[in-house]
């Protein structure tokens, strides 16, 4: 990892907590894949936003806060862009960006209709690799809009390959290839195959642009771009400086048409407005495919394209060359220009860019993995690191208007995200995904920065760092939840994230493990005082991510009825727990005195243990944990779903050994106190129960949520393939519902759930998502991950039956083992070739073009494993590249961290 290590060694510096970013930091994949549709972008009254800005208005405005396109690249703060465009001559528009349904289109919600992937990419982006297959034919816009409209929430969703745009194989694969030759110098290569039988011409053109930030009332010099010759455009900006974009010949030899318009909107195209131009932002479309005379015969303007005209003989290769640069100046760099810039240096560097990317890549690969296992490990880190993106958003002047523009409804000033005025991202964010969901959300980016820190550690620190900034959280102390409504609850698992950072970069970064702690305390104590309406430590929280898992709407009760939460407890267990470890690493290793902290959190964890048997969320006759629902009257109704709700309790575990049980001793009093509300009055006693084992130096403790007759009864349904274990990890609800529908009626309201392996059949939360069956992939993580801990504890000699009911006993380290092969088995061929994560899309399965580009999607189907969802959510489907690791002992246990921490502080 020797070049590349180096050259992310500058993103480390973070100083008031602010991202300083290195040098090659300054481009990257940072273009949003859908701008439009986005609640940034909306200024309606009603909120619909897929409605006020939809695709087809995308190509003829101007977008207020970010850009999109197909392997878009941009300067950090996105002031200037560079994508790809395509057309196949048949089309009534450019490709341009990513078509997909709208939520209220699609019969499961949003859901793009495009196959591109991300094969590549190192930290510092210096290397990038993308790939997408256009199909040569018209692309089927009508259709799909058409066949998705008239399919119900029970019948599949129609695709992109079930319109036939790619039979006979007639498409062009498209791979896009950015290098960097220095900080501020890019290189892109386009490279386009006949896949077909036929010779084909494809219209290609690649695209700069300005984020328009002038038409906002802001004062400030416009940027301009102008071509300063056949083949190269000028390019000034006050921000980015004086650059050149230089495109050379095409295959037959003849250099492209530069061709410029405006990054303005077509005021006379959407609203039969007088325009402000004649050269808008759709000027170049519509020359490109009309001939119509909408460019700047100048040949100056703020957005610009390189029209190449390229045929291409079946089964053969053609490939284009770019490269963005600063401006020629002062002798050395005279000298510079008189080389070829796309010539022998620009196979030099793109050479030595790949070459280094394969030894990042050999370097984090465990010895033990097979060449598939690589083959995933890869493909899941460039979707993560491919899948950063500016997220610009500021509340107050997005509710309150910009000068010189229309003003907003006043009824938005009560509306969306109202009561969060101090949010005011301009930040570099990792994406759930760049179109399905081109915004942050809370819990998912805990999650991604688990992968994220194996690759950059530094970066991973900052997301978790960033979320908790004043621009960030709320003063009430809560953090964000995403764009669509921020003041919804997710679950409140930074802490863990920010302990599982801490421990991937090898438990030495204390100052970011007290900095974010102190911000998380506060997020806490938001918690406690917002979320337990009862004050008996029994927490609400609404969805708290998991969309659709319940027969009911745990975020919209009705009027005075409140739900008691099994996972809401469940995870305020596990963030007491958290939080208590970091006050005990931070106050062993000397950063500074926490004793006081370590036993609040104890205490509420204690507290919190007792509610959940207290309450009566623990069922003893069904061996699980089911929410509460309390009616009006006061009445309470067991809502007996067997579900991952019932399992989050589970997670909240927290093993005690070596130096960390002779360091918790010395708490003396506190700790005492502690034991005492466990029933035990000294650690003797505690030696007489299940929560204590070993002798002498590897005694050890256990402190978790759920008890230990509570685990074995809860890991027997947990391991049932009738029930949560399926082929390919756990399920988010228990396949016993599919044969057992859960109905239930509380003083007149009634729902009822089943199980459902496969897309949602409700339109709850959009309908996009479905909890209620498939595999999921940082619920099945957590499991994993707090399996672990449960085998530190109880070691080789306590053995459960796996899978329930086969009569094989086995140790918690086997288990967790063959959870971790399940989840992989989604990714690598089976015996048969075959990936379970393409389900029965033979294209995918048996064409070499297609099988080895991956899908790292929302969710799996719970019975087969088949990519459901959100195609491109890496994101926390990224989570599969430190499983990898982790199967193959390349990564240590946050206990093994801690325990090596202290061994090496005392004397």
């Amino acid at each position: 990892m020797g070049a590349e290590r180096d050259r992310v060694a500058g993103f480390g510096r973070l100083e008031d907590g602010l991202l300083q970013a290195g040098d090659w930091y300054r481009w990257g994949p940072y273009v949003s894949e859908r701008q439009w549709g986005t609640v940034r972008e909306d200024y309606s009254a009603d909120g619909e936003a897929w409605d006020y800005l939809p695709h087809d208005h995308a190509r003829s405005r101007a977008y207020r806060w970010g850009e999109d396109g197909l392997a878009g690249f941009c300067d950090i703060e996105q002031r200037l862009c560079l994508s790809l465009a395509l057309w196949n001559g048949r089309d009534p528009i450019i490709k341009e960006r990513a078509f997909g349904l709208t939520g209220p289109q699609g019969n499961h919600g949003e859901d793009v209709k495009e196959y591109w992937w991300y094969l590549d990419a190192i930290p510092s982006h210096a290397w990038n690799r993308w790939r997408y297959h256009y199909p040569q034919g018209a692309y089927p816009y009508q259709d799909l809009i058409d066949v998705n409209a008239r399919r119900g929430r029970y019948e599949p969703e129609y695709e992109l390959l079930d319109t036939g745009a790619f039979d006979g194989d007639r498409y062009w694969i498209t791979e896009v290839h950015y290098a960097k030759a220095g900080p501020d110098d890019l290189l892109m290569s386009i490279q386009l195959t006949n896949a077909g039988p036929d010779a084909e011409t494809v219209h290609v053109l690649p695209t700069a642009w300005f984020r328009n930030t002038w038409s906002w009332g802001d004062a400030g010099p416009r940027p301009g771009l102008r071509a300063s010759g056949d083949q190269s455009v000028a390019i000034g900006h006050p921000v980015v400086g004086a650059m050149e974009l230089i495109g050379g010949a095409g295959p037959d030899g003849a250099g492209p048409q530069l061709l410029f318009c405006e990054n303005e909107t077509n005021l006379a195209r959407l609203y039969g407005a007088a325009p402000v131009t004649a050269y808008p932002k759709d000027g170049i479309n519509d020359h490109v495919t009309r001939g119509a005379a909408t460019v700047n015969p100048e040949q100056a303007g703020t957005k610009c394209a390189f029209w190449y005209q390229v045929t291409v003989p079946p089964g053969q290769t053609a490939e284009l060359r770019l490269r963005l640069r600063p401006a020629a100046s002062g002798s050395g760099s005279r000298a510079a220009a008189k080389t070829d810039p796309l010539g022998k240096d620009f196979d030099q560097v793109m050479a030595e860019r790949r070459a280094e990317a394969d030894e990042f890549y050999a370097e984090l690969t465990p010895a033990g993995a097979s060449a598939d296992e690589a083959l995933v490990l890869r493909q899941a880190s460039a979707g993560m690191l491919w899948s950063k993106q500016l997220f610009y958003y500021d509340v107050s002047r997005w509710l309150d208007g910009d000068p010189g523009q229309p003003a907003p409804p006043e009824v938005r000033k009560t509306g969306r995200n109202s009561r969060w005025r101090n949010f005011d991202g301009f930040d570099i964010i990792s994406m759930p995904d760049k179109w399905e969901y081109p915004w942050f959300a809370a819990w998912d980016l805990a999650f991604h920065t688990v992968p994220l820190a194996h690759l950059d550690p530094a970066f991973a620190k900052y997301q978790l760092i960033l979320i908790c900034r004043e621009w960030f959280q709320h003063p009430n102390g809560a953090l964000p939840a995403y764009e669509w409504d921020f003041g919804d609850v997710n679950p409140p698992v930074h802490a863990w994230a920010a302990l599982q950072v801490f421990a991937i970069d090898g438990g030495r970064d204390l100052g970011f493990l007290s900095r974010v702690f102190d911000k998380l305390m506060f997020n806490f104590a938001w918690w406690v005082n917002m979320e337990d309406a009862g004050g008996n430590n029994v927490f609400e929280g609404g969805f708290l991510g998991l969309d659709n898992i319940g027969p009911i709407d745990r975020s919209h009760l009705p009027a005075g009825y409140t739900l008691e939460q099994s996972d809401a407890t469940g995870w305020m267990g596990s963030y007491a727990l958290a939080l208590g470890s970091i006050a005990a690493i931070l106050t062993w290793s000397g950063q500074r005195q926490g004793q006081d902290l370590v036993l609040k959190f104890l205490e509420h964890f204690a507290g919190i243990r007792t509610a959940l048997d207290a309450q009566g969320l623990w069922d003893d006759a069904d061996g699980f944990f089911y929410d509460r629902l309390i009616t009006p009257s006061g009445y309470a109704v067991p809502v007996k779903v067997r579900s991952m709700v019932g399992i989050i309790p589970v997670l909240a575990a927290m093993v005690l050994d070596g130096g960390m049980l002779a360091q918790a001793m010395t708490l003396n009093k506190g700790f005492k106190h502690f034991l005492e509300r466990e029933g035990v009055g000294d650690i003797e006693k505690l030696s007489q129960t299940p929560q204590l084992r070993g002798e002498g130096a590897s005694r050890r403790a256990l402190v978790s949520v759920a008890r230990p007759d509570q685990l074995e009864r809860l890991f027997a349904k947990l391991f049932d393939e009738a029930e949560f274990l399926s082929p390919h990890g756990l399920r988010a609800v228990s396949a016993y519902h599919r044969d057992h529908p859960y109905r239930f009626d509380a003083e007149g309201y009634q729902s009822s759930i089943d199980y459902e392996p496969a897309e949602s059949t409700t339109p709850m939360f959009g309908g996009n998502s479905n909890w209620r069956g498939p595999v999921w992939m940082p619920v099945n993580y957590l499991v994993v991950e707090s399996l672990e801990r449960y085998h530190r504890f109880y070691g080789q000699d306590f053995e459960i039956e796996y899978p329930t009911g086969s009569g094989r006993r086995l140790p918690l380290d086997r288990i967790t083992a063959d959870l971790q092969d399940r989840l992989i088995s989604l990714f690598t061929n089976d015996e048969h070739g075959r990936r379970a994560c393409f389900g029965g899309t033979e294209k995918m399965q048996a064409d070499p073009a297609w099988h080895d580009n991956l899908i790292f999607s929302e969710y799996f189907h719970g019975d087969n494993g088949a990519a459901i969802g959100a195609f491109h959510q890496t994101g926390w489907t990224g989570l599969i590249a430190d499983l990898i690791l982790r199967r193959h002992g390349a990564v240590k246990a946050i206990g093994d961290v801690v325990r090596d921490m202290i061994g090496k502080a005392q004397p």
